[in-house]
């Protein structure tokens, strides 16, 4: 659950979603509900036009727009909520969801991997180890 006034979305840092940017749909819901599930709108569809959003900064939404590019389209990305029963839930949901994809997304690239040999030890422990395996082998065969 978001503890948090409803505004504006903070996401790290200096990175903060205006709410007038975050376009909300409702509709109703398949699934549990009972006799309030053909009457309410639960169904949340939450959507944030990455490619023209004045909340990320140039690096920040190339970085975004490359590694979300299969789930956005025409820059716009759209998140689905109807977990729960209550609308407010999974508007909760929807933006948890939201704040979670943008931080992946904007995540700095890893470090390169440093390639390393392994040590001269521990290249004449694998090949004392094979021969010992071999030897093993090598005697449990029946003599011919």
């Amino acid at each position: 659950m978001i503890d948090r006034v409803p505004g504006d979305l903070p996401v790290r840092g200096s990175v903060v979603i205006p709410e007038a940017e975050l376009r909300w749909r409702f509709s109703r819901a398949s699934g549990p509900g009972g006799q309030g599930v053909n009457t309410t709108d639960s169904r949340v569809e939450l959507s944030l036009d990455v490619a023209g959003t004045t909340a990320l900064g140039p690096t920040y939404r190339a970085r975004a727009l490359e590694r979300l590019a299969s789930r956005l389209v025409d820059g716009v990305l759209t998140i689905i909520a109807s977990e729960h029963r209550s609308q407010l839930r999974n508007r909760e949901a929807a933006e948890q969801r939201l704040v979670e994809t943008l931080r992946a997304a904007i995540a700095p690239p890893p470090r390169p991997r440093r390639a390393t040999r392994p040590t001269p030890g521990s290249v004449e422990r694998r090949l004392a180890h094979k021969k010992r395996r071999s030897e093993l082998k090598r005697l449990r065969r029946p003599e011919a």
